[in-house]
């Protein structure tokens, strides 16, 4: 075939890719449409794997070759992908969503390696394609180091909730070795541009001190100076970066697909990283510099201020009967008890007595974007009663029992009452405001934040 003829069939190829990627983003944003526009999005990504194995050619117009080994890869990949995919439970799932998006910086990182050992053995490049090639290292391999640190932070925030981890390792001035990681970089960098032949040793110290930062980028979550949304801002920011370092990828390769995938993957991480640092009136700029976890010269003095109230099954059975609205408000606990069936069962049980039954989701709760609403879909509750803060905080007032089960740090009143508070200014599901609220706790230990929340000695209060 003409290679030329050939060449146009591989950009058709890439550009429906492209359109379907968008459609297919388009469609995530609707839980009715996200698990059609995930196949969509996936299609699309399989059109254009399979249009650059068998299409493209390279400046001699020879083919790509290795086909046993690139498809020795593709199924060994999908294997473990799908039994992955298959077998991961929903306590798991923020996890399973950060190494899969560190493998995405980490190929991006491989192949900026690749290309510069091209440039070590008499490849020549300008200096755009060498920036591309070290910014795609950088944020490839922060991408990559820091999802692995957020895989293990997942863990982490798993034994925290179940009381075998007490402590969180931080480093004092974390902050500050941060930004000094940084600036070496990026002083690193610039002597890499400007510098003739381009030294291996210098470019190996950018790609260490890069894992470094991504490591100490994320550490830090956890402990008692951190709003415990913190883990899927960080998920959701090195989901962004990964994204980025692909569309540095296509530069590099003048892939317009793969360029379009980036910068896609890119700015949807981006946008949901402020939509959360929103949520929790956080800048984006504290976040980028590895604050994760506030201050950190705040002390708690919150206090619940009032007597805790326990309650039975039996007592919370009557409430329920006899009231008319019921807001069921979520938290990570809830993943961690799997008790998604059992609560939508209840939801079931308290319609069929004609009883106005919704979840109020708070955009951070959870260990990833969206956590809740997963977890959710998977026991079959109906989109639509999924209520987001915004649109939900008005009608606690008029409500007879608010149900909260396995959330602390997003119904903690701290967040408007107490400016000593780590999370004073963080927005909250204003369950306090109702009748009567019924938190559903295996002890009286604190949330992931590590501090008092004021709403359990609320005379409004119980405790199930």
């Amino acid at each position: 075939m003409d290679l030329e003829l050939l060449k146009d069939y591989l950009e058709i190829a890439y550009l429906i890719a492209a359109i379907m990627f968008v459609a297919g983003l388009k469609m995530l944003g609707n839980p009715k449409t996200a698990r059609s526009g995930n196949l969509i999005a996936a299609a699309g990504m399989t059109i254009a794997i399979f249009a650059t194995i068998f299409m493209h050619r390279n400046e001699a117009g020879e083919p790509i070759g290795n086909y046993i080994w690139i498809f020795a890869a593709i199924i060994i990949g999908t294997i473990i992908g799908t039994l992955s995919a298959q077998k991961v439970q929903m306590t798991a799932m923020p996890q399973m969503v950060s190494l899969f998006n560190g493998m995405g910086g980490a190929c991006a990182a491989l192949i900026s390696i690749v290309e510069f050992g091209h440039l070590q053995h008499g490849g020549e490049a300008d200096m755009a394609t060498l920036l591309t090639i070290l910014a795609g290292l950088v944020i490839g391999t922060v991408s990559f180091s820091g999802s692995i640190v957020s895989f293990s932070g997942s863990i982490i925030a798993f034994a925290k909730l179940q009381e075998l981890m007490k402590k969180t390792f931080r480093l004092p001035a974390h902050h500050i070795i941060n930004i000094v990681i940084m600036v070496v970089v990026f002083g690193l960098c610039g002597l890499m541009l400007w510098s003739e032949p381009h030294n291996s040793t210098v470019f190996y110290l950018i790609f260490a001190l890069s894992l470094l930062y991504g490591i100490m980028f994320v550490v830090p979550i956890g402990g008692a100076d951190m709003p415990g949304a913190d883990m899927p801002v960080v998920i959701s920011l090195l989901n962004s970066f990964t994204g980025l370092a692909a569309a540095f990828g296509g530069f590099l390769y003048d892939n317009q697909v793969m360029l379009t995938g980036g910068i896609l993957v890119g700015s949807a991480g981006t946008l949901l990283t402020v939509a959360m640092c929103q949520a929790m009136n956080r800048s984006l700029t504290n976040v980028i510099f590895g604050s994760f976890g506030g201050g950190g010269a705040a002390a708690d003095t919150s206090s619940s201020g009032g007597t805790i109230k326990p309650t039975t099954v039996s007592d919370t059975g009557i409430l329920l009967n006899y009231a008319q609205k019921v807001i069921i408000i979520p938290g990570y606990g809830l993943a961690v008890a799997q008790a998604q069936h059992t609560i939508h069962e209840v939801e079931s049980i308290l319609e069929s007595r004609g009883i106005e039954v919704k979840y109020a989701i708070h955009p951070v709760a959870g260990r990833m974007p969206g956590h809740m609403n997963v977890l959710l879909a998977e026991a079959n509750v109906s989109y639509d009663k999924l209520v987001e803060m915004e649109q939900i905080n008005d009608e606690f007032a008029t409500t007879d029992v608010v149900l909260v089960i396995g959330a602390n740090d997003v119904v903690n009143p701290a967040a408007r009452n107490n400016p000593a508070s780590p999370i004073y200014g963080m927005p909250i599901l204003n369950a306090d405001k109702s009748r009567t609220v019924i938190v559903l706790k295996r002890s009286m230990a604190a949330g992931y934040a590590g501090i008092d929340n004021e709403l359990f000695g609320y005379p409004n209060c119980m405790m199930l």
